[in-house]
């Protein structure tokens, strides 16, 4: 049997549905705030997509800052201090 029949029959109880994607969408769609509250027949499934990898890239780049303005906030103290123990203890949680 080629591996071609055999992929195709591993994957075919593991298809998803036309209203499976459709429900994921409506749902992806609820968490990203620029699309919530919006009908979810007004916006496309490929505008969900492109909404949510422009909020993902959005909070990498917020991550990053924040660990970029953590990590001056740690150099700036002294290691020892009571201020730097509370930023560890912050961070551990």
């Amino acid at each position: 049997m080629s591996s071609r029949r055999s992929r195709s029959r591993q994957s075919t109880g593991s298809r998803i549905t036309d209203d499976q994607i459709i429900d994921l969408v409506s749902k992806l769609q609820q968490l990203i705030p620029e699309l919530r509250g919006r009908r979810s027949d007004k916006v496309s499934a490929s505008k969900v997509l492109q909404e949510t990898c422009n909020y993902i890239r959005n909070l990498h780049r917020e991550v990053d800052g924040l660990s970029d303005r953590l990590s001056q906030l740690l150099a700036s103290t002294e290691t020892d201090s009571d201020q730097a123990a509370i930023i560890r203890s912050l961070i551990m949680e």
